[in-house]
């Protein structure tokens, strides 16, 4: 996959003053950007989506995880609703079966992944649609040296029966991989350039793996974390990433375009584990004013009115 047809944007809408669904499908196509990443099926915004060949990762939302776990034919009818309805015009590419579950909900994720493969395999779509979840980073409980990375005991219950599963259906992880929420956790241990892909050399050396950014670290601790437990083929995509423009520490416009640039001008070479470039959803479209105040509030790439929070480039 070139690079530029590797970026895509999550498009967040936890604001009440974004523009219209079918602008913003509009904003995605004459900024250039290929993929978008939607949090729940919406007619809204997959009606404006026909014919333009926007890659899709759709969600799951959490709250139907419990109903599409128990059942096949709720499962049937969620794919007959939100997915056949709308494709081959719309080019859905993963289903993401919950973002970032958590507590006794992770027990429902590995069901309703089953249940929506055996929905698009009866329709036929299982090899153009692929079935995953998104998990956040923090699945993983040892992740320094990159390559002793392994899932913590607590989401090993469930990530290793995924990960064979993701394995045996020929589908990759989604992973959010967040360097700001690192850094700004260990400032004392991680250096700011480290974090935003600006060091001049390397900063970690493990084996014969050299780490000029954190990014690749987090990312390859993730495919070593996958390779304890059978997941040696399963690849990844970043289902999100991104850097905060404002309300919190090293939170600035230009750390945060810098951070984002060199992310879209990076993941097209892989990592130092895995030379494969990497599918990559930069979070988020627009700073989305009903989220928490603080650095929630301030991800976007561009203001409510269209406008960019800072220039950035997707080719």
């Amino acid at each position: 996959m070139a690079n530029a047809r590797s970026i895509g944007v999550c498009y967040g809408s936890n604001g009440n003053n974004l523009p219209p669904k079918a602008d913003v499908v509009k904003l995605y196509q004459s900024n250039g950007i290929t993929a978008m990443r939607i949090y729940g099926p919406d007619s809204a915004a997959l009606t404006p989506l026909k014919g333009t060949n926007i890659k899709l990762i759709m969600d799951v939302p959490n709250s139907d995880l419990a109903s599409l776990a128990s059942s096949s034919s709720a499962a049937v009818s969620w794919v007959n609703k939100n997915v056949q309805a709308y494709y081959p015009s719309v080019s859905f590419r993963y289903i993401a079966v919950g973002n970032e579950v958590s507590g006794g909900d992770t027990s429902k994720i590995l069901p309703a992944m089953k249940n929506i493969y055996s929905a698009l395999l009866s329709a036929g779509l299982q090899n153009a649609i692929k079935v995953s979840t998104a998990v956040s980073t923090a699945v993983v409980g040892i992740s320094y040296p990159p390559s002793k990375g392994a899932f913590s005991s607590s989401a090993s219950s469930y990530m290793t029966s995924i990960v064979q599963y993701l394995a045996q259906i020929g589908a990759p992880l989604l992973a959010n991989v967040y360097p700001y929420f690192s850094y700004v956790g260990n400032p004392g241990s991680i250096s700011l350039d480290y974090a935003l892909f600006t060091s001049p050399g390397t900063v970690v050396t493990d084996g014969s793996y050299k780490y000029q950014n954190l990014f690749d670290a987090i990312v390859d601790a993730l495919y070593s974390a996958m390779e304890k437990v059978g997941g040696s083929n399963v690849g990844i995509v970043i289902s999100e990433s991104g850097w905060p423009s404002g309300g919190g520490n090293a939170a600035t416009v230009s750390n945060a375009q810098r951070y984002n640039q060199n992310l879209i001008n990076h993941v097209g070479k892989g990592t130092p584990k895995k030379s494969t470039p990497l599918e990559t959803y930069i979070f988020a479209m627009f700073n989305e004013n009903q989220k928490p105040a603080g650095i929630e509030q301030n991800w976007g790439l561009f203001y409510p009115n269209k406008q960019p929070v800072y220039s950035i480039s997707f080719k």
